[in-house]
């Protein structure tokens, strides 16, 4: 028999021992990304309830997807990103937070939406704006983030070099001739999507505005009252939307299982859906299929097949002294 002070004691310790902690996430995602994840949060906030009985609080860092890389690097505690750019996900596997063969974690190289840079207009397109070109021309002031701190402003930088270069015979300094002609017409380069945004719709400086696909749609029915015209060139770039667990750090959050399941239920028709609903393309064929004619016709170029892949990219483009600086150099 237990001696009733045992008992008490007993009683006492399981009385002051707190309840289980609820799982929990931080996402580190790109600047434009709050509204989507915003949708998609919620839902697998049901589905993982559902699924194991916890509760998740899934918090959200956004910026632009190469200093949040930094961020990440100096020590923000990342469970999961979710970026616009592979690079910013290659630096944390090079320093070993994500694991080296992240591209195969998940189906599409670790991709489950895509999208592609195009244009954002004004009520009417008085400039008439339809595709790259036209962002060369002296009367358009373009507007779009810093590609050095923004993967979105680092894919309309590549997407419209890829365009110098399928209109010049593949010309590496008449592209870059090109391009400099479109940097030249940015009235400010500001550090991320967002922000760029805001520049275009609210300060209401420049003609238009170059972001993702998805993201020219959102913010017309955002700005509802100014008519934005969303406009998708012929040709753009495909930009993946690269997802990995930070291993490192949801190892000593005791976050890993959650963190995981959370990157793989991006690919459920469920959120899918969401994603859709959002103006991101989708890799589900029958989710996609049913959006099918949201979605203009584009021929879409590739990293890998107008610059041999992103490692290339990074090199001869993105380092110090490269192709990028010479093109700001020289505008």
């Amino acid at each position: 028999m237990i001696p009733k002070f045992r008992i008490a004691a007993l009683a006492l310790l399981l009385g002051a021992t707190p309840a289980m902690a609820q799982d929990k996430i931080l996402n580190v995602s790109y600047d434009i990304a709050r509204e989507l994840f915003e949708a998609l949060n919620p839902e697998f906030q049901t589905y993982w309830k559902d699924k194991t009985g916890r509760d998740v609080t899934i918090d959200q860092s956004h910026g632009g997807s190469s200093k949040q890389a930094r961020a990440i690097l100096e020590g923000l505690p990342a469970d999961v990103v979710t970026f616009n750019q592979e690079t910013d996900v290659d630096v944390l596997a090079k320093n070993g937070l994500v694991e080296e063969n992240w591209r195969e974690a998940l189906p599409n190289a670790a991709s489950p939406y895509y999208s592609l840079p195009a244009f954002l207009v004004r009520k009417g397109n008085p400039k008439g704006i339809k595709d790259w070109s036209d962002l060369a021309r002296d009367d358009v002031k373009a507007v779009f983030p810093n590609p050095k701190t923004s993967g979105n402003g680092r894919y309309t930088y590549l997407a419209a070099f890829a365009y110098g270069l399928a209109n010049n015979g593949n010309d590496v300094e008449k592209a870059k001739e090109f391009v400099g002609k479109i940097f030249a017409n940015v009235p400010v380069f500001d550090t991320g999507g967002r922000a760029a945004t805001q520049t275009f719709a609210e300060r209401n400086i420049g003609d238009v505005l170059i972001t993702f696909e998805a993201e020219t749609k959102g913010i017309a029915k955002q700005y509802a009252d100014q008519g934005f015209e969303a406009v998708t060139p012929a040709t753009s770039l495909f930009a993946a939307f690269p997802v990995a667990v930070v291993t490192e750090n949801a190892k000593k959050d005791g976050a890993l299982e959650v963190s995981t399941e959370y990157l793989k239920w991006l690919y459920t028709p469920e959120a899918q859906e969401t994603l859709a609903e959002n103006h991101y393309r989708v890799t589900d064929k029958d989710v996609a299929a049913k959006h099918a004619t949201e979605f203009p016709e584009v021929k879409l170029l590739t990293v890998d097949e107008v610059f041999g892949g992103w490692g290339k990219v990074q090199s001869e483009h993105l380092a110090e002294g490269g192709i990028l600086d010479q093109v700001f150099v020289n505008q």
